[in-house]
């Protein structure tokens, strides 16, 4: 009788597999096959991936940890506003494009406004070495430094004004930015951030 039971529930458990792996092979496409790299070791095909380098820090050289993890955080921090900056670049140059003078400073007064009330408190929290991340990350999302964003929309009085606080504080507006020479680091943990959270475009 036991081994009945075991037969009836072995058929079933088997019928149960079989229609199962019927209904996902019907719904596979063309495109569920997913192409990747591999090698072949000892006769036999094993698929292979490049990961991403890591760091090493040696107990005595701490202050090269430190500094990664402040430029890091900083990116991590800033980047959500550089992307932020660049969508409303975008936008205000959308609707000012072929508009006249007046409409064209009433507009970008009253966004101003907007932008001071949503943004004023997160960037005045931000350290100064933060603030010259966002600088930089700036100039990568948009193409443009900050002092030229400042004469664009505020006039050459104001850019001038700005880079002169900058200044006092060891920065500049004008500063590039560079993804292959100096701010290569900045740029592996821009494409961090971007994977991380998602950054399509």
């Amino acid at each position: 009788m036991k081994t009945v039971t075991y037969k009836i529930t072995f058929s079933l458990l088997l019928l149960c597999i079989y229609t199962k792996s019927i209904s996902q092979s019907s719904q596979w496409g063309a495109k569920d096959t997913l192409i990747t790299g591999a090698v072949v070791y000892d006769g036999d095909t094993i698929e292979a991936k490049v990961l991403a380098g890591i760091y090493m820090f040696s107990q005595g050289n701490l202050s090269a940890k430190a500094k990664w993890t402040r430029l890091r955080n900083a990116v991590y921090v800033t980047y959500p506003y550089a992307k932020r900056a660049a969508v409303i670049l975008n936008d205000v140059n959308a609707h000012i494009t072929g508009k006249n003078q007046a409409y064209v400073s009433s507009y970008i007064n009253s966004r101003e406004k907007d932008l001071k009330k949503e943004f004023a408190d997160p960037i005045m929290n931000l350290s100064v070495y933060q603030g010259k991340i966002l600088m930089k990350l700036i100039n990568r999302e948009t193409g443009n430094n900050c002092y030229n964003i400042l004469k664009e929309f505020k006039g050459g009085f104001s850019a001038r004004f700005w880079q002169t606080v900058a200044f006092l504080f060891g920065s500049n507006l004008k500063q590039p930015y560079d993804p292959k020479g100096e701010d290569a680091e900045i740029e592996k943990f821009v494409k961090e951030v971007r994977r991380l959270y998602g950054y399509n475009s």
